[in-house]
């Protein structure tokens, strides 16, 4: 199977053309339609369930038959490319599906628009609604309202290298001074080695960062009084990167203007020890044609270990999907009723079983042992701030760009995060 990859950049950009008024409530306008009414409930979703779990999506039609006899399910897949094309075309038009798939960051444009049914009422109609991933939970809430419910995750962990840890006499860590010191150790061990990484760190990689101000109890951006404002210059933000700047200096040879696209490969070679990235990375770090096929059986994987808090983990940036219903839908009791069961703990659990990251941190153990380290990051995770204008932060480069300024000393901590802070409340703060 050939699941979506799950490092999404950022909210979607383009206009809308739609009417941000809803046509209904989350029943279809009314309390409860009747078990007999008919119809056909649309549904899109992407083709990753398709290739990957297509018995799923029968069960949950099947679930809306048997409660709705005379209801017919379309499931319509689409592919990430140009569903966001597709969709707003049928949002502007009159027959927008019932059900929507969505990734996780392109959520905020949708909900701000008016397209997404408020479903807040629905919550705990949904199995384990209490126990939900942090990220995908916040990715589909705007202004204290639900217009999703959580699909599935991709999230981030260490990647290693396990034969150089072998042989440096590292394990790997649980604590954060167990992190340190394996670094140290790494770097010792192969100083003959002048690009040598015990950390691989990319200057750009801001998802790799943020871990370490959110760890701390920084954030990107707050809101206050309904307006956003950027709070990397907090103690608490400025405390993670000023940690996260020693380990960049110390541990990575890494260059410190550029991105991670290109860290896999970089991997492959040999000089790095370790590197933060999402579980499919170990896919193309051994990759035959573009990695290193040897290292198949040299590849582990950690969550990273909390600074602030000992015996916990960094929180994570999840990629993934949410499910919504459209607030244009006619059908929406019945659009609900679907979602219902497709994330229902059975469903959830048989995903699991075909290598998924659930939408619930209650099935995480389930998760197949290699894949654990990737779940415990999930379990405690992180999301961009749910602004309109989020997307316009990341095309204006602020958050790599402060990192640069910081890694290569240009600035010190302190300037480029205020020089961030301020840049992002103005760009949050645009109409």
């Amino acid at each position: 199977m050939k699941f979506r990859k799950l490092l999404i950049t950022g909210a979607v950009a383009g206009a809308l053309a739609l009417s941000a008024c809803s046509s209904g409530d989350a029943n279809g306008g009314s309390s409860s339609p009747a078990t007999d009414a008919a119809g056909t409930l649309t549904v899109w979703l992407q083709t990753d369930a398709q290739q990957g779990w297509p018995e799923l999506v029968d069960a949950a039609s099947a679930a809306v038959k048997k409660q709705y006899p005379n209801v017919t399910v379309n499931v319509e897949y689409q592919t990430w490319p140009d569903h966001l094309t597709k969709l707003d075309a049928a949002l502007a038009g009159s027959t927008p599906p019932d059900v929507v798939e969505l990734g996780n960051t392109e959520m905020t444009k949708y909900m701000a628009a008016g397209a997404l049914a408020d479903i807040t009422a629905n919550k705990g109609d949904f199995d384990n609604s209490s126990t939900w991933l942090n990220a995908l939970t916040d990715s589909a809430t705007f202004d204290g309202a639900l217009y999703g419910v959580p699909y599935y995750a991709g999230s981030r962990a260490v990647i290693y290298n396990t034969d150089l840890y072998k042989k440096a006499g590292v394990a790997a860590p649980t604590t954060y001074d167990e992190f340190l010191a394996g670094n140290d150790k790494l770097m010792a061990a192969n100083a003959s080695d002048k690009n040598f990484s015990a950390y691989y760190f990319p200057g750009k990689n801001w998802y790799g960062a943020m871990p370490w101000v959110y760890d701390q109890g920084g954030a990107i951006a707050v809101q206050e009084n309904g307006q956003w404002k950027g709070s990397l210059d907090s103690a608490e933000a400025q405390k993670g990167l000023e940690a996260l700047k020693q380990v960049v200096l110390k541990y990575s040879k890494a260059d410190k203007t550029g991105d991670e696209s290109k860290q896999d490969q970089a991997f492959a070679q040999g000089s790095i020890a370790a590197l933060y990235g999402n579980g499919w990375e170990r896919g193309v770090i051994t990759d035959p044609k573009t990695g290193n096929p040897d290292l198949k059986d040299s590849l582990g994987a950690y969550p990273l270990p909390s600074l602030a808090k000992p015996g916990t983990t960094m929180p994570a940036f999840l990629g993934g999907s949410d499910l919504a219903v459209t607030s244009k839908s006619a059908n929406q009791a019945w659009a609900i009723a679907w979602i219902k069961a497709f994330t229902s703990t059975d469903s959830m659990t048989a995903m699991v079983k075909k290598g998924v990251l659930p939408n619930t941190t209650s099935l995480l153990d389930l998760v197949a042992p290699a894949d654990q380290p990737f779940a415990k990051s999930a379990a405690n995770s992180w999301f961009v701030p749910t602004s309109p204008n989020w997307a316009n932060v990341e095309k204006a480069n602020v958050l790599p760009n402060m990192l640069v300024d910081i890694f290569t000393e240009k600035k010190t901590v302190a300037q480029a995060t205020a020089d961030a802070s301020a840049e992002i409340t103005k760009i949050l703060g645009e109409s």
